[in-house]
């Protein structure tokens, strides 16, 4: 079959970086696969996969210079949006849509037919959120958040999901779907559950790689974009009240850094958290830690937890709505704790006692590229009760 991912951008981010994943997992099951991006980025993501064929459209550029485009946007931007936040993309996605219809016409008299289409990312959705296509698959990565019953959402929910195959990525973002539909009065086309791809044997290669800047000593882990979302604050004041005496490293970047670094100055830890920055390659960080700690307030489904399981290293989690205990099943639903600092230190002191514990390789089996690529490329849509 023939491929097609989509993505808005392939900066370095969980999402992203999933794209490219599925994109080298439909290679790898010997589908021919194509990877599009709408915007360039300074040292961006690239598929591993040699056969992957990836593909750039300047698509608000292209909106734009239509003419059409650039006045709705315009439009948008100066009377809607000052009213309606965040409703910029319903200007913008209008020609978005058509120029990439467009777009994929040329594609296919270059390359054949395509057989699945699978757009990454609500922020993808916005771009285009006027073209349709029953080949298309639209993956939610997160939960949709119902607070509150506005026309504005109700708008906003019939333009990005209604009458269209959604896949989430786990059953926690399926029923947030399924309460937001009540609330919002949409009605997708189907909803199918499908996790993200986990690249095994791809992380194991690069987690072995050198890396100069490694503490020398056992240390606690923590990879997420540093931003109120990922919940580092609760973090820190956890492994401040556990008292362990392993380093603590944040692995990433964003807008809660400096208030990061001030609460681990007030808390009295500046001297054993160490802030990484973003890694291109964070997998030496995740191998080599002692223990892997996720302190979300929620995740879709919690990639960085099966990617430290890759990486042969234990993980602790907070219980946070989405997908985290799709993960942490059975034996391992062990490594989760209650939401609170009180648990979380308790957690962090239980965990790291004695040697690093191994892995068991069944834990992956749901998540591994060639099982994730199959769901996709058999899935017909599964019509909604």
């Amino acid at each position: 079959m023939r491929t097609l991912v989509v993505v808005r951008s392939l900066k370095m981010g969980g999402m992203e970086r999933v794209a490219v994943n599925l994109a080298d997992a439909f290679a790898q099951a010997g589908h021919e696969s194509h990877l599009l991006s709408f915007r360039r980025v300074e040292k961006g993501l690239a598929p591993e996969h040699p056969e992957v064929q990836q593909h750039h459209l300047s698509l608000r550029w292209w909106a734009r210079l239509t003419g059409v485009g650039l006045m709705l946007e315009l439009l948008v931007r100066l009377f809607l949006n000052p009213v309606v936040k965040r409703s910029l993309f319903l200007g913008s996605g209008i020609m978005g849509g058509l120029v990439f219809r467009v777009w994929l016409k040329a594609f296919e008299r270059r390359h054949g037919q395509v057989d699945r289409i699978v757009f990454r990312g609500v922020g993808t959705f916005e771009l285009v959120w006027t073209f349709r296509d029953d080949r298309a698959r639209y993956v939610l990565e997160n939960i949709l958040h119902v607070r509150g019953v506005t026309w504005q959402r109700r708008l906003f929910a019939r333009c990005l999901y209604h009458r269209r195959h959604l896949v989430t990525v786990s059953q926690g973002v399926a029923e947030s779907v399924q309460e937001a539909m009540r609330a919002w009065f949409f009605s997708p086309a189907s909803v199918d559950v499908i996790p993200n791809p986990c690249p095994i044997e791809s992380i194991r290669r690069q987690m072995r790689e050198p890396e100069p800047d490694l503490p020398e000593v056992p240390y606690i882990v923590n990879v997420a974009r540093l931003v109120p979302a990922k919940n580092q604050a609760l973090l820190l004041h956890a492994y401040a009240r556990s008292g362990v005496a392993l380093p603590l490293v944040l692995v990433g970047d964003g807008q809660e850094r400096g208030r990061l670094e001030s609460l681990a100055r007030e808390l009295g830890i500046a001297e054993r958290v160490r802030f990484a920055g973003q890694r291109a390659n964070p997998y030496p960080w995740m191998h080599h830690a002692r223990l892997f700690v996720l302190s979300s307030r929620f995740e879709g489904m919690g990639i960085v937890l099966f990617e430290a399981l890759a990486c042969a290293t234990p993980v602790l989690s907070v219980d946070c709505p989405g997908g985290i205990r799709e993960i942490l099943k059975g034996e391992l639903e062990a490594s989760i704790v209650p939401h609170d600092e009180a648990s979380l230190a308790e957690g962090i002191r239980t965990a790291v006692k004695g040697e690093k514990p191994p892995i068991d390789e069944r834990w992956l089996d749901d998540f591994r590229p060639e099982t994730v690529a199959k769901r996709f490329v058999a899935q017909t849509g599964q019509a909604e009760p």
